[in-house]
C-alpha cells in the first residue's frame, strides 16, 4: 500500500505554500459557537514540559487542523482533549480546558462520559478483532443498549455516516480484518459515531492510507463537521489547507499562532509559522 507519508518526503522542500480556497462565510461565520476553550495550558511528561501556555478556542461544527514538526506538542495537546494523557503515569496539566462551557479536569469529572462525548480517531486503523458489524455495536453495548432493532439501525446511521455502508452492508458479519486500511480507518470512524460524540479528535488519521482512501476521509471530514466539531493532527500541509477552517502551528511546546486556515497559508504573522507552511523547515 502506498503511504502517503513518503510521497511528501519525496516532494522538493523549496514547496510553496498550498492553494487554500477562500474561506466560505458559513466557515468563517461570526456567530461561531465556541465548543472547546484551553486556557493557559500547560502539560508536563515527569519533568519534561511539553506544553507551555497553550491557549485555543475550537469553534463547533467546524475542522480545526493543528500542524507543526514532528515532537512539537500538536499530538500532546490533541490527547489532553480528551484525557487520554492520564493513561501515561507522572503526567500532568495545569490552567483549563473547558467543554461546553465545563471544565473537563474537574475532580467531578466522568472520564469515561467525557471521552464517549469527545471520540478519537488513532494514525492507524484499530478496528477490534471481530465483525464489522460488533465493531460498531461495542460502544453501545458498553454503554447499556441491547435492543437488537436499536443496534441494527445504529450500524447502518454510522457505517452510512461514514461513507461506508453501501460497501460492506452485505458482509456486516464478516472479520473487519477483512476490509482495506482506508476502509478500516472509516470503520474507526463509523465506531466512534455509533456512541454519538459531539467532538471528533483525528491523530494523523490518513498517514497510513493510500492517496485514494486519503481523499474519501477528506470527503467524510467535511461531511461531519455540520453534525460534530472536529479536531485533527496532521503534517499533512497540503491537507490542513483542504480540510479546516482553523489551524494551529506548535512549535517546541508552544502555540505560535492560531488563526483562520487562510490566513495562516498566506499571511502568517509569525516567522517561524511562514517557514514551516513555505517548506523551508519541517
Amino acid at each position: 500500500m502506498t503511504n502517503i507519508v513518503s510521497n511528501e518526503k519525496q516532494t522538493p522542500p523549496a514547496l510553496s505554500r498550498p492553494v487554500v480556497k477562500p474561506p466560505t462565510p458559513d466557515a468563517n461565520r461570526v456567530a461561531s459557537k465556541s465548543k472547546i476553550v484551553a486556557k493557559d495550558v500547560d502539560f508536563y511528561y515527569g519533568d519534561f514540559h511539553a506544553l507551555k501556555k497553550i491557549n485555543i478556542v475550537v469553534p463547533e461544527h467546524q475542522v480545526t487542523a493543528l500542524i507543526g514538526p514532528s515532537g512539537c506538542g500538536k499530538s500532546t495537546f490533541l490527547r489532553t482533549l480528551n484525557r487520554m494523557n492520564d493513561l501515561i503515569d507522572g503526567t500532568r496539566l495545569t490552567g483549563s480546558i473547558t467543554l461546553d462551557g465545563q471544565d473537563i479536569y474537574d475532580r467531578t469529572r466522568d472520564v469515561v462520559g467525557l471521552r464517549k462525548t469527545v471520540g478519537m480517531v488513532f494514525q492507524k486503523p484499530n478496528p477490534f478483532p471481530m465483525s464489522i458489524y460488533d465493531n460498531i455495536c461495542y460502544g453501545p453495548r458498553i454503554h447499556g443498549i441491547r435492543n437488537r432493532k436499536m443496534l441494527d439501525e445504529t450500524v447502518e446511521r454510522t457505517l452510512r455516516g461514514a461513507a461506508l455502508w453501501e460497501e460492506v452492508k452485505d458482509k456486516l458479519h464478516k472479520s473487519a480484518f477483512a476490509l482495506s486500511g482506508g476502509q478500516q480507518q472509516r470503520l474507526c470512524i463509523a465506531r466512534v459515531l455509533a456512541v454519538e460524540p459531539d467532538v471528533i479528535l483525528m491523530d494523523e488519521p490518513c498517514s497510513a492510507l493510500d492517496p485514494n482512501s486519503t481523499f474519501r476521509i477528506e470527503q467524510l471530514m467535511e461531511d461531519l463537521r455540520g453534525h460534530y466539531t472536529i479536531v485533527i493532527v496532521t503534517h499533512n500541509m497540503q491537507q490542513a489547507a483542504r480540510v479546516s477552517q482553523q489551524t494551529g502551528f506548535f512549535l517546541r511546546g508552544e502555540l505560535r499562532e492560531f488563526d483562520d486556515t487562510s490566513t495562516i497559508f498566506t499571511n502568517p504573522s509569525d516567522e517561524e509559522t511562514e517557514a514551516y507552511v513555505s517548506g523551508r523547515f519541517g
